[in-house]
């Protein structure tokens, strides 16, 4: 067996583990109310980290460009009008007319 497919197996068990203890130490007890707080903002945290690092990072360094007026573009749409799809279609429109302009 090569050495990647051990890799694989080990990081699949790995990720098993961690997915079973949750369940497994709670026992069907509820979390305590800190803990769902907590919880619940996890999920827009990490999208917020994910949209700031593709929008402002090109490799290692902090880069102002194209996609980051498209985030800029479809920050003021949901402000403005609070569409999703329209967010999404000026964000496009944005980051593709400014790199058709070379920007």
């Amino acid at each position: 067996m090569s050495t990647i497919w051990v890799v694989i197996a080990g990081a699949a068990v790995v990720t098993f583990a961690i997915k079973a203890a949750g369940p497994v130490a709670l026992g069907g007890r509820d979390l305590p109310p800190a803990f769902t707080r907590v919880i619940a903002l996890m999920a827009p945290a990490l999208l917020a980290a994910l949209i700031v690092t593709a929008a402002l990072a090109e490799g290692r360094r902090l880069a102002i460009g194209a996609d980051t007026a498209g985030v800029a573009a479809a920050v003021l749409v949901m402000a403005r009008f609070s569409s999703v799809i329209g967010a999404v279609v000026g964000a496009a429109a944005v980051t593709a007319g400014l790199r058709a302009l070379g920007l």
